[in-house]
């Protein structure tokens, strides 16, 4: 079996939207867009590059929109981008000229996906994907880089619908620019308690 893994830059107030650049996805009113530039340093830099390692993609439509008209020319940020296969959910796309592109049109093809053999699937961007992956109980791990700033509005990354879950956290970094950086690994069903007792 596979793993999942949500990747995903947030805001204090749980944004997700548009974080590598101002033209990256204006839907909304976004006007925010390259809001992660301002925390980029030497430790967020050395973790990123251990993150995009080899792995296959699982995307959102519109983030794999944004990432075909984008990486096949930047590939040498991203070596192994063009090779991984990248798996689209999409109810109204079905091909891409983009290399090793597969669609996926339903929450079984993803369990289907889920229970190969294979190398871990990275998911990166796709607020709605993400929403469906936690609602359905998808998702095996987060990798959550939280920013020190708050954006008010934009795509969220917990919306509405994730499940009651638990998580560990498994490893944590805090960068120079103020950056906290969270590996939480799914960890069964929430426990409660009274504090004290």
């Amino acid at each position: 079996m596979r793993k999942i893994i949500v990747l995903s830059m947030i805001s204090l107030d749980g944004v997700m939207q548009a974080p590598g650049g101002p033209g990256e996805d204006t839907s909304g009113g976004f006007k925010y867009g390259g809001w992660v530039a301002p925390y980029n340093d030497e430790v967020s830099g050395k973790l990123m590059q251990r993150l995009m390692k080899p792995s296959d993609l699982l995307l959102g439509r519109t983030t794999f929109e944004i990432w075909e008209n984008y990486w096949p020319q930047h590939a040498d940020h991203w070596p192994d981008i063009n090779e991984v296969t990248k798996y689209v959910f999409s109810t109204t796309r079905k091909q891409s000229d983009w290399n090793a592109s597969v669609f996926l049109n339903s929450v079984s093809e993803i369990e289907s996906l889920k229970q190969s053999s294979g190398s871990d699937i990275q998911v990166w961007g796709s607020s709605k994907l993400i929403q469906l992956l936690l609602k359905n109980d998808l998702v095996d791990e987060l990798w959550l880089m939280i920013h020190p700033l708050t954006l008010g509005g934009g795509k969220k990354l917990f919306k509405d619908g994730a499940i009651p879950a638990a998580f560990t956290l498994i490893e944590s970094t805090a960068t120079p620019g103020g950056v906290i950086i969270a590996n939480y690994r799914r960890a069964g069903n929430v426990k409660t308690g009274t504090v004290g007792a």
